[in-house]
């Protein structure tokens, strides 16, 4: 079977004294959205699942409405600063030189909700278990850049690696998975949707 992992438009920058931020997206996340969307039009998805935070559900809201699909949620993929007061773009950190840019090129973890190990474990033990019930078929999971990088280094065996890549807002990346045990990485951060539209697209690419 084939596993797209797509991680969410750009989202607006929202930082709260208190509570969860869980950003919207931004209008021109929307947009990336819609043309993510339609750029996966001709292939036939057989199930969508998006983490529960508004940024990953909203960019799957254009893809579940062009494939006729519905969205399942899945908890186990949201990203790890999900009960953070505070959601700021990473371009808008590396303009600005913010520590915050300094802690995640030095790969530190910042979550004080669950440890470094805890966090892979649940995002890769949720992957999987959507993968076991979706044999040859296709299927997207909607998720965030430090789900992504987890998955990924484990497929890659390269142990806890956050922040190894970066993948591109709405960037595809895309995963065959054997029933043999076997994980084959086919893509990573495909953005052909993204190419001449004037969006943002990441921390290296307009």
């Amino acid at each position: 079977m084939e596993v797209l992992l797509i991680r969410h438009a750009i989202p607006i920058r929202r930082e709260l004294e208190s509570g969860i931020a869980d950003p919207e997206l931004a209008s021109e996340g929307l947009k990336q959205a819609d043309l993510m969307a339609q750029y996966l039009s001709t292939e036939k998805l057989h199930a969508i699942y998006a983490s529960p935070m508004q940024r990953a559900q909203q960019t799957a809201s254009p893809l579940a409405t062009v494939q006729g699909l519905s969205i399942t949620t899945v908890d186990g993929v949201a990203e790890y600063d999900k009960n953070s007061n505070h959601y700021v773009p990473v371009e808008e950190l590396k303009a600005n030189n913010d520590p915050r840019w300094q802690e995640m090129l030095r790969g530190e973890w910042t979550s004080a909700d669950e440890t470094e190990a805890e966090f892979i474990n649940r995002t890769v033990s949720s992957i999987e278990d959507i993968i076991a019930n979706h044999a040859s078929q296709r299927v997207a999971i909607v998720c965030h850049g430090g789900v992504i990088n987890a998955y990924i280094c484990h497929v890659l065996g390269l142990g806890n690696q956050r922040g190894f890549f970066y993948p591109n807002y709405t960037s595809i990346h895309r995963i065959a998975a054997a029933s043999s045990g076997e994980r084959s990485i086919v893509t990573l951060n495909e953005t052909s949707h993204l190419r001449g539209s004037g969006l943002p697209i990441g921390l290296f690419q307009k």
